[in-house]
């Protein structure tokens, strides 16, 4: 379903970008950096937060931390990162396979500076094997991304 739900994204938005498939998990910054051959940094991870009532994906570098006095500067307030359950109800995707496309839930999406290193980066693709291949440009333009800097 998660992974059909990007797929349809895909097809409405930007017909000319892949969903990758891999037959190998890669659910966390350094399985899908190794699988793709990248740095992890160029592994683009989408973190599900809370502030105070709201609900907001930032997608950062594989290798950034999230900075906690940036980010109630940016947004404040303190935030907290959701519940497994949360995330898959709230975003649609499994954990491991989170990203700003095709929600099931609209939501406000927030690209960190930090994916400006790369030309190119792999954020996952609504499955733990899939990703797709995307500008941080592009994918900030694709979901409507307001740009910050919340991490370390």
């Amino acid at each position: 379903m998660s992974l059909q739900s990007v797929r349809q994204f895909f097809a409405d938005h930007a017909p000319d970008v892949e969903v990758i498939e891999l037959g190998q998990s890669t659910a966390t910054v350094a399985l899908a950096a190794e699988a793709h051959n990248v740095a992890p940094g160029q592994i683009a991870k989408t973190l599900s937060l809370k502030i105070k009532d709201e609900v907001i994906l930032v997608v950062a570098k594989g290798d950034a931390r999230l900075d906690n006095k940036k980010l109630k500067q940016t947004f404040g307030a303190k935030a907290r990162m959701l519940s497994s359950d949360e995330v898959v109800t709230i975003t649609g995707h499994p954990v491991g396979g989170v990203c700003p496309f095709g929600l099931e839930t609209p939501l406000a999406v927030y690209c960190d500076i930090s994916l400006r290193e790369y030309a190119e980066v792999l954020p996952a693709a609504g499955a733990i094997h899939s990703a797709v291949r995307i500008s941080p440009e592009r994918m900030a333009e694709l979901t409507q991304a307001t740009w910050v800097d919340v991490c370390l």
